[in-house]
């Protein structure tokens, strides 16, 4: 678009859709929604590319809203999401734009009753948001639905859900990965006694920010249940999500941090790309990843919306080239976050015995049961693919 959108209602979006915006304190349209919203309208096809926290749902949820108004009718659009909890996400800024139409949305994920979908998707609501998978499942075991008519197809995450295949990016990646408000830092410790680094840092952060919220990633379901536990039985309450936890169970998780009833939230990377958590104060990287985009998709969930934020990695000496690559990518050096050694040597034991328990306490579950059975799911799958 030439010239830069300064109201919603440039976009020539109706008054009931401006409303709501309002009521939502959306003032100015992102450069995302300036340039999508308006082809959109025009029943232009659209791929639309921008960084995390940009408004992309937006993009998309209100022309379709408008669309839909204009001739309502189910199913009138089709979103489909690599994630649970990003189809939930979506749904809900659905929902939170459309009611005042009386907007009707389903979702249609893993992990739920499958006859309970069934009936809903069987009363023809507006919107459906899905995961491939489980959509596949309906398609193939039942027919009180269809998707011939529909209006509308999102490809949200489509990098993603193309595995793969689809791979375009910007050519200056440096210029998209990271905000100037985004303060980035590093620990470098001792692998051996990562975790005691973890609560250092923690306890140091909460000094100055008592209610501030911290989002933690490590990079398995295992690391992720036992820093999980190992932190409340410190004194550090919080919630984990990875994908050994039930899906009802995640969402409740995820509920609880977003309204601020638990300030610490333990996540896989599961979490680490689409979720809509504006309030996040500071990001712990557990476990650095190996490849920097996944790096910016992590502090990507902090310095949001013109907000300050603070990333703070974890690096044992073997991360080294890690830290130079995401250097490189992001165009920034980071800086060294100071902790003071000597109050690690005062927690170190205490750490130590809380995770031993932890790992006897996962043993005695049916965690590693589970994820067994999960692997030979995936196996029988690919075997029939």
């Amino acid at each position: 678009m030439s010239e830069e959108v300064k109201h919603f209602s440039d976009l020539k979006l109706n008054s009931w859709l401006l409303a709501q915006c309002e009521s939502m304190d959306l003032k100015k349209p992102t450069p995302i929604q300036q340039n999508c919203i308006p082809r959109i309208l025009m029943g232009e096809d659209c791929i639309g590319c921008a960084k995390t926290g940009s408004g992309k749902t937006l993009a998309f949820a209100l022309p379709i809203l408008q669309k839909l108004y204009e001739d309502p009718y189910g199913i009138f659009a089709l979103v489909l999401t690599p994630t649970r909890e990003l189809a939930f996400q979506i749904a809900d800024q659905f929902a939170a734009i459309g009611k005042a139409i009386n907007l009707k949305k389903c979702v249609i994920v893993g992990g739920m009753d499958m006859m309970e979908q069934g009936l809903e998707l069987s009363k023809r609501p507006h919107i459906v948001v899905a995961t491939p998978g489980r959509l596949a499942d309906h398609l193939d075991s039942c027919n009180t639905f269809s998707l011939q008519k529909i209006k509308f197809l999102v490809l949200d995450e489509a990098d993603r859900l193309l595995g793969g295949v689809f791979t375009w990016q910007e050519k200056d990646d440096s210029g998209i990965a990271t905000v100037k408000e985004l303060d980035q830092r590093y620990v470098l410790c001792p692998k051996d006694v990562l975790d005691s680094y973890l609560v250092e840092v923690i306890r140091m952060f909460r000094t100055t920010n008592k209610d501030g919220s911290i989002m933690i990633f490590t990079n398995t379901c295992k690391h992720c249940q036992l820093l999980s536990m190992t932190l409340n039985d410190v004194g550090f309450t919080n919630v984990a999500l990875h994908a050994m936890i039930k899906q009802k169970e995640r969402l409740v998780a995820l509920n609880k941090f977003k309204s601020n009833h638990v300030q610490i939230l333990i996540a896989t990377d599961v979490a680490a790309r689409g979720l809509d958590i504006p309030t996040v104060q500071l990001v712990i990287n557990h476990v650095i990843p190996n490849v920097p985009k996944e790096y910016i998709h992590r502090v990507g969930r902090t310095a949001r919306a013109g907000q300050n934020g603070l990333a703070i990695s974890l690096i044992t000496p073997n991360d080294i080239k890690l830290l130079h690559a995401i250097e490189d990518v992001i165009g920034i050096k980071l800086m060294e976050y100071k902790v003071d050694d000597k109050e690690i040597i005062t927690i170190l034991t205490q750490i130590s015995v809380a995770k031993r328990e932890a790992e006897i306490k996962l043993d005695e579950t049916d965690f590693y049961e589970k994820k067994m059975i999960n692997k030979q799911k995936k196996l029988i799958l690919v075997s029939y693919s």
